[in-house]
């Protein structure tokens, strides 16, 4: 009996449905908690409105820049609360994958403000060492050391969900915030202790120069996801020589491999075989192999006849 775990629309049912033998995998990861990002979020946001009144108030653009940051993550987890939404929808009849791929785009997309947050804020800092402007730091240490401990209640709420690209995305805006209240704090404190003025600017270009760095990994990562790269973790071409290795396969083309979701690889393929009727039993053959050695188990293969032609130059290649 068919078992559909996706579809809610009875005229798809059956084509979204896994039967015996097909690949066990979800489009989506039906145990994410969309109340990490929702208690995340709420703090964040919070914390923002309060980080972005007093980084005025006192000038201080260590403040303001960590208030930015704070305004870029509460944007990121709404992003990464509204992908994980989506992404538990059951394929429908135009969108048969699903909708696991619409994290990566919210991770794509957040990495790409945070680059525009690195830029504004790389900006301002310069303008300041040539201009330093007065800054009140004994406000901006109090509320730096608030921020602080907020970010760290956030860090640990999001890093109890070690799956989700997206939410490992919007945890590298909360650590890059971190880092943001930390600088402000030393800002302020040496600002209050000796009026040094040009602390303020300078500690804001190292934490956006610390923050590019992971900035770019998600970037990378999501992009390669979106554009349905091989699994950085699976030889392409090791599988191609382990598909041609098994008996009764003569060649393979048309090879593609990609992740339908994060952690869930696909594959799909031609192979010609000398032998149709040997077809079962050598595609039981590839589909433990994969698993076995690849942990790839969502496989569409195709069989093709090998002509007369094609057998003899193949033969020919092996006695070679």
């Amino acid at each position: 009996m068919p078992h559909d775990t996706h579809s809610h629309d009875p005229k798809t049912a059956h084509l979204h449905a896994h039967r015996h033998g097909d690949a066990e995998h979800q489009h989506y990861f039906a145990d994410r908690s969309q109340s990490v990002l929702a208690w995340a979020l709420g703090l964040t946001l919070f914390f923002a409105g309060v980080e972005v009144v007093f980084g005025f108030v006192s000038n201080s653009l260590a403040l303001i820049s960590d208030a930015g940051h704070m305004v870029t993550d509460s944007a990121a987890l709404g992003l990464a609360l509204l992908a994980q939404l989506i992404a538990k929808r059951p394929p429908t009849a135009k969108h048969t994958f699903g909708f696991g791929r619409s994290e990566a785009l919210a991770a794509f997309v957040n990495g790409l403000v945070m680059l525009g947050v690195v830029a504004w804020i790389s900006y301002e800092a310069i303008q300041r060492l040539f201009k330093p402007e007065p800054v009140q730091g004994g406000m901006v240490m109090v509320v730096a050391a608030i921020g602080l401990a907020i970010n760290m209640i956030v860090a640990w709420v999001l890093s109890h969900d070690k799956e989700s690209m997206n939410t490992k995305a919007a945890l590298i805006h909360v650590m890059g915030d971190l880092l943001g209240s930390v600088a402000a704090i030393i800002s302020g404190a040496i600002i209050a202790y000796t009026g040094w003025m040009p602390i303020d600017p300078i500690l804001s270009i190292f934490v956006s120069l610390l923050i590019l760095k992971s900035t770019f990994a998600v970037i990378k990562d999501s992009f390669h996801f979106l554009m349905k790269g091989v699994p950085h973790h699976i030889d392409f071409v090791k599988i191609g020589e382990d598909l041609e290795a098994t008996p009764g396969v003569a060649s393979v083309h048309d090879l593609h491999i990609w992740d339908m979701s994060p952690g869930q690889p696909a594959l799909i393929g031609h192979l010609e075989i000398d032998d149709l009727l040997a077809w079962p039993r050598i595609l039981e053959s590839i589909k433990k192999m994969l698993l076995d050695k690849h942990g790839i188990d969502h496989i569409t293969l195709q069989a093709e006849v090998l002509r007369d032609e094609e057998f003899e130059q193949v033969e020919c290649n092996h006695q070679h």
